[in-house]
Order: C-alpha cells, then sequence, then structure tokens
C-alpha cells in the first residue's frame, strides 16, 4: 500500500510530466508531425475518431495523412497508474481536451477536442502506450 505523502509526491510528479509532455506533443503534431513516431512506443495503439492503428509505424502513416492542425489545449489532467497494476513500471494516464483548428490560415474549421494518452517511461523518454483522439461533435 502507498503511503499519503508518497501519493501526493506520485500525484503532483504525473502533473508535471503531463504538462511538458503535451506540450512537446502537440508542438510536434502541429510543427513536426514527420518526428511523430518517436512518441510512440512499438507496439502502441492510436484511436482516433473511431479509426484505430496498432503500432508506431502504422501510426505515424495515419497521422502524416491528417490535415494541418493547430491545437490549443484548454484542459489538462494526469495521475499515476497504480504500480500494482503496471508491474512496477511508472505509468502515468493523462487527459487535455480544448481546441483543434484543421487547415492552413484563415479556411478550415476549428473543433473541440478530447484526448487520451497512457504513457510509460523507457528509458529516459516517456513513450505513448495507447492513445485516444476523439472529436467533441454534438451526438444527432
Amino acid at each position: 500500500m502507498i503511503a499519503k505523502e508518497q501519493l501526493k509526491d506520485k500525484i503532483r510528479d504525473a502533473c508535471n510530466v503531463a504538462e511538458e509532455f503535451t506540450k512537446l506533443y502537440y508542438e510536434s503534431i502541429d510543427r513536426m508531425r514527420h518526428q511523430l513516431s518517436r512518441h510512440y512506443m512499438d507496439t502502441a495503439l492510436l484511436v482516433w475518431n473511431g479509426t484505430g492503428s496498432v503500432g508506431k509505424d502504422q501510426i505515424q502513416k495515419f497521422l502524416e495523412a491528417l490535415p494541418t492542425s493547430q491545437h490549443t489545449v484548454a484542459s489538462l489532467d494526469s495521475q499515476p497508474v497504480l504500480e500494482e497494476a503496471v508491474s512496477g513500471q511508472f505509468t502515468l494516464l493523462i487527459q487535455a481536451a480544448g481546441s483543434v483548428h484543421f487547415g492552413t490560415g484563415g479556411s478550415g474549421e476549428t473543433k473541440p477536442f478530447h484526448q487520451t494518452f497512457l504513457i510509460t517511461a523507457q528509458g529516459d523518454k516517456w513513450k505513448i502506450v495507447s492513445d485516444c483522439f476523439r472529436l467533441q461533435e454534438a451526438i444527432e
């Protein structure tokens, strides 16, 4: 069982990592999309608006085919995954929400989005294990 102070430290660390990680991720997807695969584990899973891709090479190919984007994060939350559930591996669940503009200049459209990452430490880098992106559109 984890002590209250240890849990407090892990939660604070998770929030700090989430801020750093998402800043890097959204900067990469908006400006350096050709390098996105470096953020994913070899066996990662992406579900993007209901379309799935497995493996960092397939994820890279899928993301490169998307239109140019500009993400603005309005809300961010993170929590550590209990070590018992992930064999002692430091793993975080990150939830980001905001708006994304697809297209360049004044053309295109802006939509709200929600994205959930499961990331884990691999050496001295954070790698995405699972990534679920969803545009927030009204249900008809």
